[in-house]
C-alpha cells in the first residue's frame, strides 16, 4: 500500500499514546494526542526525563508504545522504516567507512530495497555529490570519521540522513554537541531540505535560540502534553 500523500492529513497522527518500560512505576509517555502536518518544522522541548527522546523514538519505531494509536502516512507504525531517518547527537557514522562511503550507505540500502535501475543508481551517486557540497565537505570525501570534528561528523550523519531523501526526518539533539556556530549550520541544512523538500521534520532540543525559529514547539512535563505554540 502506498503511504498517504494527501496534504490535507496529518503526516502523523498520533492517538491516546502510551509508553511504559519494563518494570518502571510509571509511563514514560502517557495520552499524547498530537497531528503533524506533512511539511512541519517541529521540535519537542522539556526538562531532561520529560519523555522528548522517548516519543521520538517512539515516531522512528526504535521503541514500541504500550497502548494508543500511532500513524506515519496512514500506516501504521511497527518498527523502524528507512522513509523515517534518524539523526543523533552522537553521529553514529560506521568508523570503517569514508565520508563518501558513509553518505552513499544508507542511499544504497533503500535502492537495494526497491529494487532499483543502474540508472538510479548512478543518480544516488551524483545526489551524494550534490550532498557533500551542500554540507561544505568535499575535501574530506575520502577521510574518516575519527579524522574529522564532531561538527563534521554531524554534518555527514546529516547528509547520509537526507540522501534518503526521506519523508519523515527525526533528529535526537542534533546540536547538542557543537558550538553556536555548528550548531547554526546544523540546523539550516535541516531547514533547508525541510523547504526544499516538503519534509516533516522533527527535533529534540535544548537550545532554545533553535526551538524558536521551529514552526512549532510542542512541551512535555511528566510524559504528557501540556502546551504547543
Amino acid at each position: 500500500m502506498h503511504p498517504n500523500t494527501d496534504p490535507a492529513q496529518p503526516k502523523i497522527a498520533i492517538r491516546d499514546l502510551h509508553k511504559r518500560f519494563d518494570g518502571a512505576p510509571l509511563n514514560a509517555l502517557e495520552h499524547i494526542h498530537l497531528d503533524i502536518a506533512p511539511n512541519e518544522f517541529v521540535t519537542f522541548v522539556g526538562a531532561s526525563g520529560c519523555g522528548k527522546s522517548t516519543l521520538l523514538r517512539t515516531i522512528g519505531g526504535l521503541e514500541t508504545h504500550t497502548s494508543g494509536e500511532l500513524l506515519v502516512d496512514g500506516q501504521p507504525v511497527k518498527g523502524p522504516d528507512i522513509d523515517r531517518a534518524m539523526v543523533f547527537q552522537h553521529y553514529s557514522l560506521y568508523p570503517w567507512l569514508t565520508v563518501m562511503e558513509n553518505i552513499k550507505f544508507s542511499r544504497q540500502l533503500k535502492i537495494n530495497r526497491e529494487n532499483l535501475s543502474s540508472a538510479d543508481v548512478e543518480a544516488a551517486s551524483g545526489r551524494a555529490d550534490a550532498l557533500l557540497n551542500l554540507i561544505g565537505l568535499n575535501k574530506v570525501r575520502d577521510a574518516y570519521p575519527n579524522q574529522l570534528s564532531g561538527g563534521m561528523q554531524q554534518r555527514v550523519a546529516i547528509a547520509r540522513a537526507l540522501a534518503l531523501q526521506p519523508r519523515l526526518i527525526l533528529a535526537d539533539e542534533p546540536t547538542g554537541n557543537l558550538d553556536t556556530v555548528t550548531a547554526d549550520e546544523v540546523f539550516a541544512l535541516l531547514r533547508e531540505f525541510n523547504h526544499d523538500h516538503g519534509s516533516a521534520c522533527l527535533i529534540v532540543t535544548h537550545d532554545p535560540r533553535l526551538a524558536a525559529r521551529c514552526d512549532r514547539q510542542i512541551v512535555l512535563v511528566d510524559g504528557q502534553l501540556t502546551a504547543q505554540g
